[in-house]
């Protein structure tokens, strides 16, 4: 790679174009462009592999591996011949020289940017609170997540001190979203089927599942009534839910609550809040909420450098009927295409007489809906598109297809889906293996 490339120079060179996060909108983008002598794509992402993060929850709770719901980018863009992939973090962005940096001391230059770099674990502004809490956003944050529950369980199996085991039995979820509520139900599937006769010494069906929501209802982004049977539903598999509980303090082993209780847990994972990438402050654009995200134009591109573009779960728009496009896999993928509409569009009009019009003549970004679902345990899912508000078995078959339909690679499908059968009919997962035993 000519790393003293200049895009100002580049007149009948094909228009390079740089994407930031191997993502749905990055990945989308890149294979919508791939084998399209016009241009030339490098895809950076700080891992080598896209992730399936809907489906994260399932690794953190033992019910899936880590391959199933990932897949090497490379191998995914192995017939791109245009497409190049690196895997560095981008640090440093500058806009007006075109350029960025990795932290492998790379420095990349663009005709083109489009920044999909996704978002991380939000502390709000308490960020001692990470070093007692668990994430849930990578593979190696899942794969912590149940390492930790696992070994919990194990420890508690040796202890004879029934505060020790109390505490080792019980997990504490900050978050009441899709992500918390997922969790919460995996975990008491987990425990109450799967587990319940592994062990000797211990109880498996008294582990402690409790989840904390700030706000006075689960699900807020679904409707009451959805909301209202997920609380239910959670209640029936022996979830403590606490709503309108705000945490004040996180310390080791302990949840700290805004009306001075106290949850005590061995294992504390956060699903309360997420924040955009940091390179959105580095765009020179103002931010458009606390999370760090961006305002774009209706193309996608930001205020005064047409030639950057942002999507994913860094974009702040709302659509057609001025709702918000939520951070979902769908809308990250339409996002993504658009951009690669918009490139391809621009190219073509390179050559002919509507060059110096070709800013005004971008199409709009327009979201379609395809609704938002999350899964409450075996069995039960919310489901609401539209005008459709599905709950329990019906809603749960719509998430088993529509996510096993977004899956990249026949072979993650296939693989996921004969897993989930299985697990299904035996209520043993298979993936309870403890690899490097946490402290």
């Amino acid at each position: 790679m000519n790393q003293n490339f200049d895009p100002k120079n580049a007149v009948d060179l094909p228009k390079r174009v740089l994407i930031i996060g191997g993502g749905f909108a990055g990945l989308e983008c890149a294979r919508r462009l791939s084998n399209d002598d016009r241009f030339e794509v490098i895809l950076i992402d700080r891992t080598n592999h896209h992730l399936f993060q809907p489906l994260l929850y399932q690794v953190a709770t033992a019910s899936l591996a880590a391959p199933d719901i990932a897949r090497s980018l490379r191998q995914i863009l192995m017939k791109a011949s245009n497409v190049t992939v690196l895997m560095d973090e981008i640090t440093d962005l500058s806009p007006v020289e075109r350029r960025v940096e990795g932290q492998s001391g790379g420095t990349y230059e663009y005709d083109y940017l489009f920044l999909a770099a996704g978002v991380q674990t939000s502390f709000f502004g308490r960020s001692e609170w990470k070093a007692h809490t668990l994430g849930l956003k990578t593979l190696a944050e899942a794969q912590s997540i149940r390492r930790r529950v696992l070994s919990n369980l194990e420890k508690a199996e040796l202890t004879n001190c029934d505060k020790d085991r109390r505490r080792l039995m019980t997990v504490a979820i900050a978050g009441g979203g899709p992500t918390g509520v997922e969790l919460a139900g995996a975990f008491t599937d987990l425990v109450h089927r799967s587990l319940r006769n592994d062990f000797r010494r211990i109880d498996t069906s008294k582990l402690r599942v409790v989840l904390l929501e700030g706000s006075d209802r689960l699900l807020g982004s679904f409707g009451k009534k959805q909301s209202e049977y997920a609380f239910k539903r959670l209640e029936e598999l022996g979830v403590e839910i606490l709503t309108g509980t705000m945490v004040a303090d996180v310390t080791e082993g302990c949840v700290h609550l805004a009306d001075g209780s106290t949850v005590e847990a061995a294992a504390i994972i956060w699903a309360a809040g997420t924040e955009a990438n940091p390179l959105t402050s580095q765009l020179g654009v103002p931010l458009a909420d606390r999370a760090g995200r961006v305002t774009p134009e209706e193309d996608l591109s930001i205020p005064g450098f047409p030639e950057i573009f942002v999507g994913g779960d860094l974009a702040c728009l709302t659509d057609s009927q001025d709702k918000p496009v939520p951070g979902v896999a769908p809308a990250a993928t339409q996002m993504g295409r658009h951009v690669a509409k918009v490139l391809k569009e621009e190219s073509r009009l390179e050559k002919t007489r509507f060059r110096e019009k070709k800013l005004k003549l971008r199409p709009r970004f327009r979201y379609f809906d395809k609704g938002i679902m999350a899964i409450v345990g075996k069995n039960a899912a919310v489901v609401l598109s539209g005008k459709w508000a599905l709950t329990g078995f019906i809603a749960w078959l719509a998430w088993l297809f529509i996510h096993i339909l977004f899956l990249v690679g026949f072979r993650n499908k296939l693989s996921v889906l004969l897993g989930w059968a299985f697990a299904y009919v035996r209520d043993a997962p298979d993936t309870r293996i403890i690899v490097n035993r946490p402290d």
